[in-house]
């Protein structure tokens, strides 16, 4: 197999004095890749060998004449030059390899160069990760935060069996910790001084072992890397996240998972200490039923810090290779790549390898750990988006079954070449000229994969690839060679931890003939890669034979890979959905002859009359102008005429719901929120039908001032006009809820909403984009004071797989809305306004409070989280609060670190506080447990007390909050003292 292979250069004098070495002789290396080119040869052959840099006395000239100049270093980043050469010296750069003797060694893959990063990205200057620099090849799946990115598969594959540092993927679940952010270059000697005291805190950072170890041990970087108390190790590993090639699954069908490409993995020297041998002299203690061992990172994340943990008895296998790395390609960690130090699982998906690593806990359970519980994992494809998010007691045991958990990667394998979108002449056909297939394969737990199979003509017929195992050539490597300032830890062990290449020729004359190529692998487990896709509803391990759709155009075939990754263009699965093609059919959306699909046909629904039949009076447009104020609203729903005034105070939104809506044609928002009893209710308020000239003048004129409609006006909501804001990024706090940012007209712009205020978002139904999906939020921006962005939290409700289960039309559809595209907002409404220091106003009615009792669940923390945000930021507001949030598991409890922030910092000590109570807690939670129900509502609320002038605000699932009001109501509280959002 021949991946393009990569030029190499003699590395100038100031990369030279960075490259490791120890105190050992260093011999010039024989026959090494610098970089890694990643050639390869057909099958049976071995893999070609590279240029190496020959020492002053070699005399091969053959051998000299190979090399080739290139325009790009690598830096090793050795923190000794012990054995830099002179500035004069450009016939060889030292070798980063050492070993205690000077005879020849084999050649195996050094790293590629690293581009070096000095320039943070403007699309990072706004997020908080504003100090880090990133390399702009990188495919950005979230959006510009948190930052989680690919590479470009060509890209990836060119650069071979390594991968730079700057170019491997990424997955990051929020910002990278603040304390390791930095890595911009100094400019003056202060900022120089600055780094050195940096780099000194990055050596000093410590993680502990701890749990059921006999000695529990802290260990400080600069520990974990001096050799005299530490055995480094250094050893290829390729890292695959769990969602690689997702973006397959999420065309068939929508997982929780956002779309990865193919590129989903990289692979790079890691260099560090075993875990076993850490464990080792911390001594778990096993007879006191120690099985486990949890990671914990320093990334403050919606949900805690992000854990897992992985089978004690593998942690303490040397086999497994489990390591504790502080070294990746010979550099210090990047930021983005856990610095200064990580966790690195060979064999398991990437999400077991904790980056920024602070503990390291032996238990005797599996973690307990949000992200352990709530991610990485498949579960049975009858489970549903809309299924998983349910509080149910079995819902949540199929979250915590082990069973489901995901730790060794499956086979997998993927074509590179040709790439998506290659066009390949056949002029060569006549002339026997052939066309190199060219990928990449890999599997799981240490195991080798051991067959590349390539079939034209949809698995009827299959030939067999050659395979290339780069990771084997580090195996040839002598005793006590070391590599990094770590010893080369291969060629005893048997496992494989890293991807293999394939290739296979193939005649023109037949490419020319076949519709697609497909390929599968198989491991030494006898595991195959399947045909058909197994969906489930976090988009993890997808690994159905992967498909390249040919297209014959003239003298050309033009190749069509299944799915581009998220903000790039399409492929062929994307194409066939468009059409109509049924992706689930076992024939990848083709129709099948003799074969007929079967069709759903839905039953109609049957329509709720919103008129009067006695009504029939009609209505003119100057009428109508006659009633758009606050006194006697009327509106226009379906050419007929409400009267909105009775139901001004009884509205659950409040009077600027129907104000809002006066003298307008409020259709499409009336029908997109209200329910079936909302339109039940309509005839009473009925009083006419607007006439047609009437109908068609107000559908064609604007009943707002041209002034709102201004970009450049300061305020962004209007009550009467829609203000479209673009999508910008979407951040992920739990496998269904998301924040969804938006940046309005301008930066200095506010959005216009008093606490405990609504907005009513629209945005085109995909199904139907002539019609529009409206629905009801609370953002949690302050509203008063945030200027030009917008964040709105909003639960997910997916469809399930089978579709017997729609989803939340409105969520799935914000879900799936691509970033840059515009939403539009209006408001604000709702009958509730806190104005501050104990005053606000129900309707339009002023009243003092001194105390707010609040109780929420799941999302409807949102407007409980303006009200608390307000009183306890303001030192001069006496109004005391109580929280309380209730929730089947701690990891459902919805922006638990904003709330615990407020109540820190509310002055006096005391004054606000919040109380989580969780029906099915675990076995750590140290707050209330229970659900919320009449004995705690008693315990923590208690009949009325109107001397202290209490006011109850109420927000979660209809069923709570009926319960709440049901049993206030039997104490003695009256309506006003409680409210409903």
């Amino acid at each position: 197999m021949d991946p393009p292979a990569l030029e190499r250069q003699t590395l100038d004098s100031e990369r030279q004095q960075k490259l490791t070495s120890t105190t050992t002789t260093t011999a010039a290396p024989s026959a090494l890749i610098l970089p890694n080119g990643a050639a390869a040869a057909a099958e049976k052959k071995p893999m070609a060998t590279a240029d190496y840099c020959p020492s002053d006395n070699d005399n091969d000239s053959e051998l000299a004449s190979t090399r080739t100049a290139s325009p790009t270093t690598t830096d090793f980043s050795s923190t000794s030059s012990d054995h830099a050469h002179s500035s004069n010296n450009t016939s060889c750069p030292p070798s980063p390899i050492t070993t205690t003797s000077s005879s020849l060694k084999p050649s195996y893959p050094l790293p590629p160069p690293s581009t070096p990063l000095t320039t943070v990205l403007p699309t990072d200057l706004k997020t908080p990760d504003h100090l880090i620099p990133r390399d702009p090849r990188l495919i950005r799946l979230t959006g510009s935060h948190p930052f989680n990115v690919e590479p470009p598969l060509s890209t990836l594959f060119e650069h071979g069996f390594l991968t730079p540092q700057n170019l491997h993927y990424v997955r990051n679940h929020g910002a990278v910790p603040a304390s390791v952010a930095t890595t911009t270059a100094p400019a003056t000697v202060s900022e120089e001084e600055e780094e050195e005291e940096e780099e000194d805190s990055l050596l000093n950072w410590e993680f502990t072992v701890e749990g059921l170890v006999e000695h529990p041990l802290q260990i400080s970087v600069r520990e974990l890397m001096d050799a005299q108390k530490w055995e480094n190790v250094t050893y290829p590993v390729t890292l695959v996240c769990a969602g690689n090639r997702r973006k397959e699954q999420n065309v068939m069908r929508k997982s929780k998972g956002f779309s990865w490409g193919a590129g989903g993995l990289s692979t790079a020297l890691w260099t560090g200490v075993g875990l076993s041998e850490i464990l080792a002299r911390a001594k778990p203690l096993t007879k006191a039923g120690a099985r486990y061992v949890c990671f914990e990172g320093a990334d403050q994340l919606p949900n805690g810090v992000y854990g897992t943990s992985v089978k004690l008895a593998w942690a303490m296998d040397p086999h497994k290779g489990i390591l504790v790395a502080h070294k990746m390609n010979g550099e210090e960690l990047h930021p983005d790549h856990g610095r200064p130090v990580r966790v690195v699982v060979p064999g398991q998906i990437g999400g077991r390898s904790v980056k920024w690593l602070k503990r390291i806990v032996v238990t005797r359970g599996p973690s307990e750990n949000w992200y352990h519980v709530f991610d990485n994992r498949v579960l049975p494809t009858t489970v549903g988006p809309e299924e998983s998010g349910e509080k149910t007691e079995e819902m949540e045991r199929v979250w915590r079954d082990e069973r489901y958990a995901i730790y060794d990667l499956n086979v997998n394998s993927v074509i590179c070449g040709p790439g998506h979108g290659e066009v390949v002449s056949l002029r060569g056909e006549e002339r026997g000229e052939t066309y190199k297939l060219r990928g990449y394969a890999y599997a799981g737990g240490g195991r080798r994969v051991t067959r590349l199979e390539v079939t034209l003509d949809q698995g009827k017929n299959w030939r067999l690839a050659g395979i290339e195992y780069p990771e084997d050539r580090y195996r040839e490597a002598q005793d006590g060679e070391e590599l990094f300032g770590g010893r080369l830890d291969v060629s005893w062990r048997e496992s494989c931890f890293c991807w293999c290449f394939w290739d296979l020729e193939i005649p023109l004359s037949e490419l020319r003939e076949a519709k697609d190529v497909c390929i599968r692998a198989m491991d030494e487990s006898l595991a195959l890669q399947p045909k058909d896709m197994y969906w489930s509803v976090l988009g993890m391990m997808n690994n159905p034979w992967f498909r390249v759709v040919i297209h014959h155009e003239g003298d050309t075939l033009r190749f069509e890979h299944p799915t581009q990754p998220m903000l790039t263009s399409d492929g062929w699965m994307d194409r066939v959905k468009k059409e109509g093609g049924n992706l689930a059919n076992g024939f990848w959306g083709e129709t099948v002859p003799g074969a007929e699909e079967n069709v759903v046909k839905e039953e109609p629904v049957e329509e709720i009359s919103m008129v009067d039949e006695k009504v029939t009076r009609l209505i003119t447009l100057e009428e109508l102008r006659e009633h758009d104020g606050e006194e006697e609203p009327w509106f226009v729903v379906s050419g007929q005429v409400y009267d909105g005034t009775p139901f001004l105070e009884g509205h659950p939104g409040g009077a600027a719901s129907i104000t809002g809506a006066a003298g307008q044609d409020v259709t499409d928002e009336f029908l997109a929120i209200h329910s079936e009893n909302a339109k039940a209710m309509m005839p009473s308020y009925h009083i006419g039908t607007l006439t047609p000239s009437a109908l068609a003048a107000l559908k064609s004129s604007s009943t707002s001032d041209p002034a709102l409609s201004d970009p450049n006006r300061p305020i962004f909501l209007q009550p009467k006009t829609w203000s479209s804001a673009t999508l910008t990024s979407k951040e992920t706090i739990s496998p269904d809820t998301k924040i969804f940012h938006f940046t309005l007209s301008h930066p200095a712009q506010s959005i216009g909403l008093p606490v405990g205020q609504h907005l009513v978002m629209r945005l085109p139904d995909p199904s139907q984009p002539t019609e529009p999906i409206i629905r009801a939020y609370t953002p949690i921006s302050d509203g008063t004071s945030e200027r030009g962005t917008l964040r709105v939290l909003v639960k997910i409700y997916y469809a399930s797989p089978t579709k017997d289960i729609k989803g939340g039309q409105m969520t799935q559809a914000l879900d799936a809305l691509a970033l840059g595209k515009a939403v539009e907002f209006r408001g604000p409404v709702g009958k509730f306004v806190y104005q501050g220091r104990g005053v606000c106003s129900v309707n339009g009615r002023e009243r003092k409070v001194k105390r707010f009792v609040m109780v929420c669940a799941g999302s409807g923390v949102t407007p409980i989280y303006q009200v608390l945000r307000a009183v306890a930021v303001d030192d001069h507001d006496r109004t005391e609060c109580l929280v309380l949030d209730g929730n089947r598991a701690e990891g459902d409890i919805l922006m638990k670190r904003e709330l615990d922030e407020l109540v820190e910092g509310a002055r006096p000590e005391g004054r606000c506080r919040v109380k989580y109570t969780l029906s099915r807690p675990g076995e750590g939670w140290t707050g209330l447990r229970g659900r919320l129900d009449k004995t705690m509502l008693e315990k923590e609320v208690g009949g009325p007390d109107l001397r202290e002038e209490t006011m109850v605000l109420l927000c979660g699932p209809e069923g709570m909050q009926n319960m709440v009001q049901e049993v206030l109501k039997g104490w003695g509280w009256k309506d006003e003292h409680v409210l409903v959002f």
